[in-house]
């Protein structure tokens, strides 16, 4: 990710939905600390919106309030923006009515308010929960790309396939240039012997939307968001091909799952979507 001369002081503005939340927060302290001039959109304005820049970067993110379901709000925040990042959903299984109203609505009225305000990229916070229900041994020789069908392990993946469908009838019918990330365990270290498949690093997710933001010729594009793991089952040619190198990889946690009794059944072991295949609405 290293900057040519003049490099940030010409980029467009980039707009993060749902950037108070988890991964909001890593990507719009990231993004800025690349030199992209940051917007966040959210229900709440966090504690730490003032140090939105990182250390050593000027903390001069905009925010703006507001629900991302809200026609005019959404409209107005993608003023003068060249990329969006869309994050803002429910992350969970939920109930229909409420992944209705967040993720569904919510994700139409993103893409069709970039396209009504000219904004040329959308990068879309996908899911691996859209392709959940493959099992894993399917995928001992082979790696699981992006061409076969979309298997929800839950409501919130289906939501979720259905933002990818949106993003591509947007590129076709509009032109919109659309990546869309099925993103994995983004945490700061795996917390289950499936992570270390899944593993997305804050890091390595900086360098993903960073790449994709910043993609020549971007058409309409679905990645997986996953570190350099050895037992990744995704499969990592798309993001490279748009030049995402992935510098972190969860070797270095093997261990602590290391001699863990493996029961065949266990959705954690059997699904790509582990526990998800039997989560039910809180």
């Amino acid at each position: 990710m290293s900057e040519k001369p003049g490099e940030q002081s010409n980029r467009q503005r980039i707009l993060i939905t749902g950037a108070a939340g988890g991964v909001g927060t890593i990507l719009r302290t990231g993004l800025a600390a690349l030199g992209w001039p940051v917007r966040c959109l959210d229900l709440r304005i966090p504690d730490d919106a003032g140090d939105a820049g990182g250390p050593g970067v000027p903390g001069d993110a905009e925010w703006v309030v507001g629900d991302v379901t809200d026609e005019p709000t959404v409209l107005a925040a993608m003023a003068d923006v060249g990329v969006v990042v869309h994050l803002a959903g429910i992350p969970k299984e939920d109930h229909f009515a409420a992944i209705l109203h967040t993720n569904i609505d919510g994700t139409y009225q993103v893409f069709d308010a970039a396209v009504r305000a000219g904004v040329p990229r959308v990068l879309y916070a996908s899911t691996n929960h859209v392709v959940g229900y493959y099992q894993r041994s399917a995928f001992a020789d082979r790696p699981l790309g992006t061409v076969e069908r979309t298997r929800p392990d839950t409501l919130y993946g289906v939501s979720k396939a259905f933002g990818e469908a949106l993003g591509s009838y947007y590129h076709d019918r509009h032109g919109l240039q659309v990546a869309c990330v099925r993103i994995g365990a983004l945490l700061p270290e795996p917390r289950t012997r499936r992570m270390l498949d899944t593993w997305f690093s804050p890091a390595d997710a900086v360098r993903l939307f960073h790449a994709l933001a910043t993609a020549p010729n971007l058409g309409y594009e679905i990645v997986y968001g996953v570190s350099a793991n050895p037992t990744a089952w995704a499969d990592p040619e798309p993001g490279r091909r748009l030049g995402y190198v992935p510098q972190d990889d969860s070797s270095v946690f093997a261990h602590r799952f290391a001699g863990l009794p493996v029961d065949p059944d266990d959705p954690e072991v059997r699904y790509l979507g582990g526990d998800f295949t039997t989560a039910t609405p809180d």
